[in-house]
């Protein structure tokens, strides 16, 4: 089985902390190694079923949760923390490159906007 990586990068400084920013994604070979990321490590035979989709949708959302990460003074998700972790999310999706995937994130943007 291929092991197929995709990472989140923090590309700006969207919400003025350091840790937060606009996302985008790369190859993990291709990561430079002073933009703070996240590899999502998965099979592509995942993307074959609904279960593994979810479950990948799953892991991409909580990587950019870490990426983009909320003040630590309070528990309300700051709006430009909300759209950091949309635009990594949407990144990662889009460079997987999947229509069930994309579906999926297309469902969960529809539900929450």
């Amino acid at each position: 089985m291929t092991r197929i990586a995709t990472s989140m990068l923090l590309i700006g400084g969207l919400v003025g902390l350091a840790a937060a920013g606009a996302a985008g994604a790369a190859e993990a070979s291709a990561m430079p190694t002073d933009i703070p990321g996240i590899v999502v490590r998965f099979n592509s035979d995942m993307l074959a079923t609904e279960s593994g989709t979810r479950t990948l949708y799953r892991r991409l959302k909580s990587a950019a949760e870490r990426v983009c990460p909320m003040e630590t003074n309070t528990r309300l998700v700051n709006p430009r923390v909300q759209e950091c972790r949309q635009e990594a999310v949407t990144a990662a999706v889009n460079k997987i490159h999947n229509q069930r995937l994309a579906e999926l994130h297309a469902a969960a943007n529809s539900k929450s906007g």
